[in-house]
């Protein structure tokens, strides 16, 4: 019976059958022939979602400084699952399997694959034995079992480990092998490397295995590529073949004139890069959170001191959390060290205290604001149980259209645990695969809606587009993400669609003074997260009316 693979847009590709893989090798072991023979370097690169695709394409469209002629052609490989294999034929038709605000993805990846000829796509992995390189954008997930310990989750290795033994399985001895995804330390060297080796032994096959690691520093937003290729890289070899190859490549491939190399002596040296890096930048975040609450019990605007300190060149990254730490990297990075240090490193006794519980404080952080929102509506006389209410805001950062572990997720679940009805509008995001595909996304299981009651009903949510429509009927607006929209909203407008006053909760310090003494004009409510100073502003407004 034949299987399916359904793309985001809805277009339904069928999974090929076992007797279509020759014909699919042939046909991929004649273009590399061709390419070959014009001098170019065969480069695989596995897994085609979020990095790969756009890694993927930055490869395919490098020319040699000499002649100007494309110098790589480049396989993209992604294996032929339902939830997956979608990605191939759009990607061999020229057609960005990512959704991305910057201009310059969709140009080049149909470029590499309509003009230049130095892009396909296939699902055999056969294609690895004609590699002269391999790049590896295969996802290491962290799974947290509870919320708000991030101590009792665990590595998800699998995926990458079974892509390492089929490398291994496949690939010529002087191929080099790059993993490019951000990985517990000591993953390159003593699990990848093992695995390579022992396929490597099983094959006849003496010679070590070229491994490399080079993580990418990829940020959603109108500079997705440029995040890849005009981006400062680390990288490190598991020896000094594997780390004289990949410093070539990297050179070649990415622009480090502006832009040099760091090469580190090992892997894990890497590897723990990439780590610290996220696990500082989420620690800073969470920092925020207990001067946050601070600031909001003691009738200080958080806003208003981050900007004093932000004067101060040496405080100038100071930022304030919003409702939560979101994105890939953030959330889970700090917990792939945890886990390394004692399953991958061999070490009992616990030396995280810090980095564990940054990552703990983001993830919960958003609950607080639906306390927030219930406690508006409270002061209007309002229940939240029944009560409609929108949230503005779907993604983890501003300006972009990724979802992935934000912090408006959180409020939305302890919002909908708490008998509220839920509308979402996000000017940016089509679909919330979180919600509407909770079953399934990110896997099955691992859903956030495993930790709230009452979760059901949101698989019918629905992303809106048109606000003052959402708006219609809305007790409460809850302004999640500092998107470019809502920063000028009018309160008189916002009234006016919702047809009455309204609770309103500012999560990401959007709303001014201004906006928000017109909204106490105009008869609602204010909340913020870390803005305590709106309670002076509310009594000035209730004063004056008794005075008038």
């Amino acid at each position: 019976m034949a299987e399916y693979s359904i793309s985001p847009a809805g277009e339904k590709f069928e999974i090929p059958s076992k007797d279509e893989y020759a014909a699919e090798l042939a046909r991929v072991q004649k273009l590399v022939d061709a390419a070959r023979g014009d001098g170019k370097e065969i480069v695989v690169v596995m897994g085609v979602g979020f990095v790969g695709a756009v890694m993927a394409a930055i490869i395919a469209d490098t020319v040699d400084t000499k002649t100007g002629k494309p110098s790589k052609f480049v396989i993209g490989c992604q294996r032929p699952s339902t939830r997956s294999y979608w990605k191939i034929p759009l990607l061999s038709r020229g057609v960005s399997p990512v959704k991305a605000e910057d201009p310059e993805v969709e140009p080049m990846i149909a470029r590499c694959v309509n003009e230049k000829k130095t892009l396909i796509a296939t699902y055999n992995n056969d294609c690895l034995g004609l590699a002269d390189c391999v790049v590896v954008d295969v996802q290491c997930d962290y799974t947290k079992h509870d919320l708000g310990n991030v101590r009792t989750g665990e590595a998800e290795m699998s995926a990458l480990e079974a892509t390492m033994r089929t490398i291994g399985d496949k690939v010529g001895p002087e191929c080099l092998v790059l993993i490019e995804t951000t990985v517990a330390p000591g993953t390159t060297e003593f699990v990848a490397y093992p695995i390579m080796r022992k396929a490597f032994r099983k094959r006849g096959m003496e010679s070590a295995p070229l491994l490399a690691h080079s993580f990418e520093r990829v940020m959603p937003g109108r500079e997705y590529v440029k995040s890849i290729r005009d981006f400062w890289r680390v990288c490190s070899g598991c020896n000094n073949t594997a780390r004289q190859r990949v410093v070539k490549f990297l050179n070649e491939v990415l622009n480090t004139d502006e832009f040099p190399l760091t090469v580190m002596d090992r892997p894990i040296e890497s590897e723990t890069t990439k780590i610290v890096e996220n696990s500082f930048r989420a620690t800073l975040l969470a920092f925020m959170d207990e001067w946050s609450l601070f600031a909001e019990r003691n009738g200080v605007d958080i806003g208003k001191v981050i900007k004093a300190i932000k004067m101060r060149p040496t405080h100038s990254n100071m930022i304030f959390p919003g409702p939560g730490v979101g994105g890939y990297c953030l959330p889970k990075d700090g917990g792939l060290g945890y886990w390394a240090y004692k399953h991958i490193l061999g070490f009992e006794d616990d030396i995280f205290q810090i980095t564990t519980t940054a990552i703990d404080i983001n993830d919960t952080r958003g609950l607080h604001a639906a306390e927030l929102t219930r406690d508006a509506l409270r002061n209007m006389g309002r229940y939240i149980a029944g009560s409609t209410i929108l949230l503005c805001g779907a993604s983890y950062r501003e300006d972009v259209g990724d979802t992935r572990y934000s912090g408006s997720e959180m409020v939305v679940r302890k919002l909908t645990e708490m008998g509220a009805d839920v509308r979402v509008h996000d000017p940016y995001v089509d679909h919330w695969y979180e919600l509407e595909s909770q079953d399934t996304y990110p896997a099955p299981g691992h859903s956030w809606s495993r930790f709230f009651r009452n979760q059901d009903e949101l698989v019918n949510t629905r992303v809106q587009k048109d606000l003052p429509q959402t708006l219609r009927g809305a007790e409460a607006l809850v302004l999640a993400v500092r998107h470019s929209p809502y920063l000028d909203l009018d309160p008189d407008e916002v009234v006016k669609w919702a047809g009455g006053p309204i609770a309103v909760v500012d999560c990401f310090c959007i709303l001014t003074d201004e906006r928000i003494r017109r909204y106490f004009e105009l008869g609602c409510e204010v909340k913020a997260l870390g803005r305590g100073h709106i309670q002076r502003i509310k009594e000035e407004v209730r004063s004056k009316k008794l005075k008038g």
